[in-house]
C-alpha cells in the first residue's frame, strides 16, 4: 500500500476538520508524523471497520489452519453421518 497522505501533526492540529471530512467523504487514510516519525493514522470509521473484519476473517482461516495441521478437524462425511445419527437419536429419545 502506498501512503500518500503523510502529514506532521502540527499540520494535523491545524487543518483538523479538513482531514476529517476527506477521511470521512473520500475515505482517504492519513499518516501523522512526529518529530519525523510516524505516530498515528487517521481513516474513516467505516474503512477501520472494514479493516478489523478482515483481520477476524484472517485470525479464522490461521486457527483453523492450525486445526488441520494438527489433526483436530474430521472429514466432512463423517461430521455428516456423526450429525444425522445425532438427530435420529433425538427423535427416538422424544418418541418414547
Amino acid at each position: 500500500m502506498k501512503l500518500k497522505n503523510i502529514k506532521p501533526i502540527s499540520y494535523f492540529k491545524a487543518h483538523a476538520s479538513e482531514i476529517l471530512k476527506k477521511v470521512s467523504d473520500n475515505q482517504e487514510m492519513y499518516v501523522i508524523t512526529q518529530n519525523g516519525e510516524a505516530k498515528a493514522v487517521v481513516q474513516s470509521v467505516e474503512e477501520f471497520e472494514k479493516t478489523q473484519n478482515t483481520m477476524d476473517l484472517l485470525k479464522l482461516l490461521n486457527q483453523r489452519e492450525k486445526e488441520i495441521e494438527e489433526g483436530k478437524v474430521q472429514p466432512i462425511e463423517d461430521a455428516f453421518r456423526d450429525i444425522r445419527k445425532h438427530i435420529a437419536d433425538f427423535k427416538d429419545q422424544n418418541q418414547k
